[in-house]
């Protein structure tokens, strides 16, 4: 009996040793970002937004951020530097809704960081969604400041072998400059790929209310990205909606909410436009970007050159819009979308 007790003993010793050591190894190399800033010579593996944006945004070095879903994570962050002279950390959510960038807001502006311009791209589809709606659940004791509820951290299997041994394995570090990029490689963007792979949706003959769409887009903005331009006087916020292909605008018609879509669109500049830290970039009636698909990897993805292109805009002004031309930006997306061949695009065979 005794000799079982040792062994027992033994076991349970050796186990927590075990528990011990992995758990000083995560704190040390800290993959998410949790504890400390990255260390130097580390090959870290940056792939997991929903896991390692809220440590970036506690420990990274920088002075202004990127903001928004798939349709920001083909921004260099290097362009930033080169054109606006600033150190910009992307914080991108495949998917995100308005909630989503709540709760990495919470974060970037609790970090003490000194943050001088945050770069949101608004997706008009999401906001009118629930103001608690996130894209993915989130892991809550990664996005506080509580240690006490890391264990599903500092004792994760996969955070060990994927994060901290496998980059050990095979070193392979992250460009944090291009962090979380598409996976879409060059000949992926062309006409004869999209069209492939789009699918027309049904036609609806009731058309959508437009003050529906309002009143959900009030309440995102109320709740979840409104409070953070108030707080925060010192950021320079840079809205912009991201130009997405024309076949975005025949889902729009087809589905019969054009009017509401656009309205949408001026209900959110109009109240974004109330503040006077803010700066709103309207891509979507770019006409050579959004009617050329070979600038495309899907109905509403676009090639890395156009994110080039909204930062060369970001930092001269062409394609903001103000109170003054709002009005007229609107009605050159409705004239685009009312003039465009639809019939003609879909005659041939892809």
């Amino acid at each position: 009996m005794k000799q079982y007790k040792k062994w027992l003993l033994t076991f349970i010793v050796t186990l927590a040793a075990a528990a011990a050591a992995v758990i000083l190894l995560v704190v040390y190399v800290d993959p998410f970002f949790q504890y400390h800033e990255p260390l130097e010579d580390f090959p870290y593996v940056v792939d997991n937004q929903i896991n390692q944006n809220p440590g970036m945004a506690k420990h990274m070095d920088y002075d202004s951020v990127i903001l928004g879903s798939s349709m920001t994570v083909n921004f260099n962050t290097d362009w930033f530097q080169e054109l606006m002279g600033l150190e910009t950390l992307k914080l991108s959510y495949s998917g995100a809704f308005p909630k989503d960038q709540a709760n990495i807001m919470d974060i970037v502006f609790g970090s003490g960081h000194k943050v001088k311009a945050a770069f949101l791209g608004i997706d008009v589809i999401t906001y009118t969604g629930g103001v608690e709606e996130t894209k993915y659940p989130i892991p809550k004791y990664l996005y506080d400041d509580n240690v006490w509820n890391d264990i599903s951290y500092v004792l994760n299997k996969d955070v060990l072998l994927e994060y901290i041994l496998r980059p050990l394995a095979d070193p392979d570090k992250t460009d944090l400059a291009t962090v979380y990029a598409s996976w879409w490689t060059e000949e992926y963007y062309n006409k004869q790929w999209v069209m492939h792979n789009y699918e027309q949706p049904e036609l609806v003959q009731e058309g959508a209310d437009p003050e529906n769409y309002v009143r959900n887009v009030k309440a995102n903005l109320d709740t979840n990205i409104c409070p953070y331009i108030e707080a925060n006087p010192d950021t320079e916020f840079y809205i912009f909606y991201p130009p997405y292909s024309i076949l975005f605008w025949n889902d729009v018609l087809r589905e019969n909410h054009m009017e509401a879509t656009l309205r949408e669109y001026e209900y959110l500049t109009e109240r974004l436009l109330e503040y006077d830290n803010v700066r709103v970039f309207f891509f979507c009636d770019q006409e050579w970007i959004i009617s050329d698909l070979d600038n495309y990897a899907d109905y509403s993805h676009y090639h890395p050159d156009i994110n080039r292109y909204m930062t060369e805009c970001f930092a001269s002004g062409e394609c903001e819009v103000t109170k003054v031309n709002l009005h007229k930006e609107l009605a050159k997306m409705r004239d685009i979308v009312a003039s465009y061949d639809f019939e003609e695009l879909f005659s041939v065979e892809y």
